[in-house]
């Protein structure tokens, strides 16, 4: 069940300015240890330890292979990227990584069956009490 709460827009100016709109909440966030116990959980017959364990190798590679400018794949998850931050140079000449790449970001992109049309199909909404 995903979680939603309805906010006004607070914008003085613009199309939506005073408008309402619904955002998703999260009530918990699971870390590495709470999801292995709840895989642990599902008829596996690992333990929780062994499951984090792999997790948390998991996680290592992953960082790896983005920082090693690698793309990763979770199948019915999301695809894993690094994006770049940059700013416009009028010329070639002009471009500089000291001033016009201004940082970097993790991209995921859903892909499977977690891809938007398949969320939405699956999904059910609740809106969240105050």
């Amino acid at each position: 069940m995903i979680r939603y709460k309805i906010y006004q827009n607070q914008q003085k100016k613009g199309l939506n300015a005073g408008k309402w709109f619904a955002r998703a909440v999260s009530d918990e966030t699971f870390d590495l240890a709470k999801l292995a116990e709840h895989m642990s959980k599902h008829n596996s017959p690992y333990s929780s330890g062994v499951i984090k364990g792999v997790l948390t190798d998991m996680v290592d590679c992953i960082k790896e292979l983005l920082l090693d400018g690698k793309s990763v794949k979770i199948d019915d998850l999301a695809i894993f990227g690094v994006g770049i931050r940059s700013k416009a140079a009028e010329t070639l000449e002009e471009f500089s990584l000291e001033k016009n790449i201004t940082g970097m970001r993790l991209k995921a992109r859903a892909t499977g069956n977690l891809s938007t049309t398949n969320l939405k199909l699956d999904s059910q909404l609740k809106q969240q009490a105050e």
